[in-house]
């Protein structure tokens, strides 16, 4: 391939970084806003959510750019077809946030003291980030190790999601009068549960750039504990 094209692909390498830190940091700020009950925070990352979409539209662009002009194979090849890959699902993270802030606003408006009175996320919170910054990670260092890592971690947020969705229906039950509240409470836990699986998703698509190997759906065994 010629020094242009390698020089464009590192191009939209920095590009697929920049986006993945600029993602990383609305979900901090949304996560923070459960903890807190911030609607500063939440405001912030509603009113951002286009700086995103903006970039992954670019990001895809170039990405498409690349295949039709130098019609790339092999490692490259995976490379930019990850890259469109992990940018749609980088792009889907930066809606979750956007969800979980709406989430904060709607029940901020509710006459209860904290968004986390009846059930504390900040254990999913803690998880979802870490799963976050370390397919990032992965991508960044080419890390298959940590990218399997990623993938192993999935189980214990969707499991914190079904204790989320049981504590919260036993208390429905209990308090009728502020169902409004605990549906969004609950929302929340499917939100951050969603993270979770975009995370995964991106760790899929590093093993897969530099293994070419395809791991989603239990199809390899590679992720296995």
């Amino acid at each position: 391939m010629s020094k242009r094209f390698h020089k464009e692909l590192n191009e939209v390498k920095k590009m697929i970084l920049a986006l993945g830190a600029n993602v990383e940091k609305r979900v901090r700020m949304a996560t923070d806003a459960i903890v807190s009950c911030n609607i500063e925070l939440a405001t912030q990352v509603k009113k951002s959510d286009y700086e995103i979409d903006e970039a992954e539209v670019e990001i895809e662009e170039e990405c498409l750019k690349l295949l039709a002009l130098y019609q790339p194979v092999a490692t490259d090849l995976r490379f930019v077809i990850a890259v469109i890959k992990i940018n749609n699902d980088l792009e889907r993270i930066g809606d979750q946030a956007v969800n979980i802030a709406q989430r904060v606003l709607t029940m901020s408006k509710e006459r209860i003291s904290s968004c986390t009175y009846y059930f504390d996320y900040s254990v999913m919170v803690k998880k979802v980030k870490l799963m976050i910054r370390q397919s990032l990670d992965a991508l960044i260092n080419m890390d298959v190790d940590l990218a399997i890592s990623v993938c192993q971690q999935d189980d214990a947020v969707d499991d914190i999601k079904r204790e989320a969705y049981s504590a919260i229906k036993t208390i429905m039950k209990n308090n009728p009068d502020q169902l409004s509240y605990l549906i969004n409470l609950f929302l929340i836990s499917r939100h951050l549960e969603r993270l979770g699986d975009h995370a995964t998703n991106i760790a899929e698509e590093v093993i897969y750039m530099i293994e070419g190997e395809i791991v989603r759906h239990g199809q390899k065994g590679v992720i296995a504990s």
